[in-house]
């Protein structure tokens, strides 16, 4: 039998190697979460809409990751990571070959249910099981698995930018289908193994101990932070699903914008890495409080710099102060909840990002339909991130008490 199906000690070589392995499919099944940004202009000019209408693919993709991070996570804590990445990688390339033959814009959107829903088990399931994992280098490994989201936006938008310019959208997605189709399952099948039993009851120990020192229930604690990941990525998806639109208006052409939004992911991968480190000394709740507010530094300059260069600069800014926040939902509901919980309780969590990723797609294309301009967007977005820093400066303040019952 392969050594990679045995369970080893958490922070081991074997761990290591599966953080490899999740890293790698985690990039792959992420493609659902940045092809729509991309294909936005060449499907909106296709099917003749507005902006608005154009950004509901995004959020459908952002529904169907939402439903999917529950459904997906609650199967991953009751029977291990392999079934849910299965069932991922079947629904996302199902999702990109109905959309290459969509003959209407509703058709394309309501398909991305499926890109969605598959993208979920290679986010927040995959994070979720790695973290059971590492105890001394928890933060760290649970950033670095989280890069395959943000790699995912590096590499992937300037290539099917090029491929839609050459040979179409639906070619595009054609090509998504078949290349998630023949290298994600041999990937999850190298992820059989789940970690030891008494490590889960240690965890879960202590995971306990930390949440006592907040004086919330359980239940309420896990609404606060749904209501804080709404807060959050409502602010984040103005520059990440319209900086490619946002181009193009400026008249500085699609291809600049995918490029601004690789540049934006490229940093973002440093923000993870470096909020891993951070969380693993001061944790996850301070680490969030930081990178929340130097996102809503980087949404403020949006405001005052428009040329090309300087919007290349905000970008990378933007990519650097923000990559964090979403990881650190992990980080803190596996400090606060058993590892028998953590797969459920960061789906319901993740449900809160991605209603706010999807929310905030579509709400920043109505503002501009309605205003013919993005600023009052930015604006949107700022006002947004202010309820996320209020939400993680109030749980903070709550150290020292003992936990209310659930």
């Amino acid at each position: 039998m392969s050594p990679l199906s045995h369970s080893h000690a958490p922070d081991s070589r074997y761990a290591w190697v599966r953080l490899c392995l999740a890293l790698t499919l985690g990039t792959i099944g992420s493609i659902g979460m940045w092809s729509v940004p991309v294909a936005l202009p060449a499907v909106q000019a296709d099917f003749g809409v507005l902006r608005a209408e154009a950004s509901m693919p995004f959020t459908m993709t952002m529904f169907g990751f939402g439903i999917g991070s529950v459904l997906l996570g609650r199967m991953a804590d009751r029977f291990g990571i392999v079934w849910p990445l299965a069932c991922g990688a079947l629904s996302i390339t199902t999702g990109y070959a109905l959309a290459g033959i969509s003959q209407n814009l509703w058709q394309f959107a309501l398909v991305h249910l499926f890109v969605g829903f598959g993208a979920s088990a290679s986010f927040g399931p995959l994070v979720a099981d790695t973290s059971h994992w590492f105890v001394k280098r928890r933060g760290i490994a649970v950033a670095l698995a989280s890069c395959g989201n943000y790699l995912a936006g590096v590499i992937m938008p300037p290539i099917l930018e090029h491929v839609i310019a050459r040979d179409g959208w639906r070619a595009g997605h054609f090509g998504v289908a078949i290349f998630c189709a023949v290298t994600m399952l041999p990937l999850v099948i190298a992820l059989r193994g789940r970690p030891p039993a008494h490590f889960d009851e240690d965890a879960g120990a202590a995971a306990s101990a930390a949440r006592g020192e907040i004086g919330i229930s359980s239940n309420a604690l896990t609404a606060l932070l749904f209501i804080a990941g709404i807060a959050c990525c409502v602010a984040m998806a103005m520059p990440q699903v319209h900086i490619v639109a946002y181009c193009a208006d400026l008249g500085y052409g699609p291809a600049r914008g995918a490029e601004m939004l690789s540049l934006m992911l490229f940093f973002g991968i440093f923000n993870r890495i470096a909020s891993g480190l951070i969380a693993d000394h001061i944790g996850g709740l301070r680490t969030m409080l930081i990178s929340s507010v130097l996102q809503g530094v980087a949404l403020f300059l949006y405001l005052w710099f428009d040329g090309l260069v300087s919007l290349y600069i905000v970008s990378a800014l933007f990519g650097l102060f923000q990559g964090g926040i979403v990881p650190m939902y992990a980080v803190i509901v596996r400090e606060l909840f058993p590892p028998r919980e953590s797969g459920t309780r960061l789906g319901i969590v993740l449900i809160g990002t991605m209603l706010g990723m999807a929310f905030g797609g579509w709400m920043s294309g109505l503002i501009f339909d309605l205003t013919g301009s993005y600023r009052w967007a930015f604006l949107n977005g700022l006002a947004w991130n202010l309820v996320n820093v209020a939400v993680v400066t109030w749980l903070l303040a709550r150290p020292g008490r003992r936990l209310a019952p659930a």
